[in-house]
């Protein structure tokens, strides 16, 4: 049974995509195509300020795409023999976060703000949550979503050789919002015969403002939940 994942393809280990493997141990052959890039900004502001710990009680990073543009700065400004002898050692020397527990837990409000490289669309839930306990933060975006050059030509190339998908997974409100209308047109009047999933509540409910019905939400944003849910979800009647 075919499905149609719309993210990027990423090789762990073995050399093979989680979801790729995953899936296939429940005997579903996915496909994986990629609806978003990403375009970096402010990297020369950013780089200023990583060029300065003593200003910051630490650093948060909620993305990989803010990892990314902080090592973007570090090749960038050729600072990479100054980050190894003089700023990795004083910015270890402060608290870094990630999202996750590890946030949550943040305790006492520093002296200092915390730096946090993020995206054009960010949350407010820990914002306020730093608010809320007193904890400083500056944030600088760092880089922007942006949809995939190859989209449209990916999408009609999958529909022409291999057909309607039985399923289809959102993982992210931007890439539904990138990806739907390509979808619709192809899909014409067999969109009812699609299982649409998403990968968390935040797409399940971007998939439901657009009147879809919702067949599958993950648990959790794993291969294994996702797999779970869908062959949960293609299992039911009419399938």
């Amino acid at each position: 049974m075919k499905v149609l994942l719309l993210k990027d393809p990423k090789e762990d280990d073995c050399g093979q995509d989680p979801y790729i493997r995953e899936l296939g141990l429940y005997g579903l052959e996915a496909t994986l195509i990629p609806v978003l890039s990403f375009e970096f900004l402010s990297l020369s502001s950013f780089s200023e300020k990583l060029s300065h710990p003593e200003g910051y009680g630490g650093l948060i990073f909620t993305s990989p795409r803010a990892v990314e543009a902080m090592e973007l700065c570090l090749e960038k400004d050729n600072k990479t023999e100054v980050w190894k002898h003089s700023l990795k050692e004083k910015w270890n020397a402060k608290s870094v976060y990630v999202v996750g527990s590890a946030t949550s837990s943040l305790g006492e409000s520093p002296a200092l703000p915390l730096l946090f490289p993020c995206g054009t669309v960010k949350g407010e839930i820990l914002p306020k949550m730093l608010k809320d306990k007193g904890i400083p933060m500056e944030s600088i975006i760092v880089y922007q979503k942006v949809p995939h050059p190859g989209i449209q030509v990916n999408l009609h190339s999958y529909y022409s050789q291999q057909g309607i998908p039985a399923s289809i997974t959102f993982f992210s409100p931007s890439g539904l919002t990138h990806s739907l209308k390509h979808i619709q047109e192809l899909s014409g009047d067999n969109i009812g015969r699609i299982k649409f999933a998403a990968i968390g509540p935040s797409t399940a409910r971007a998939l439901a403002a657009q009147g879809l019905p919702v067949s599958c939400t993950a648990e959790s944003p794993t291969p294994p939940a996702l797999a779970k849910g869908l062959r949960l979800a293609l299992q039911a009647p009419g399938c």
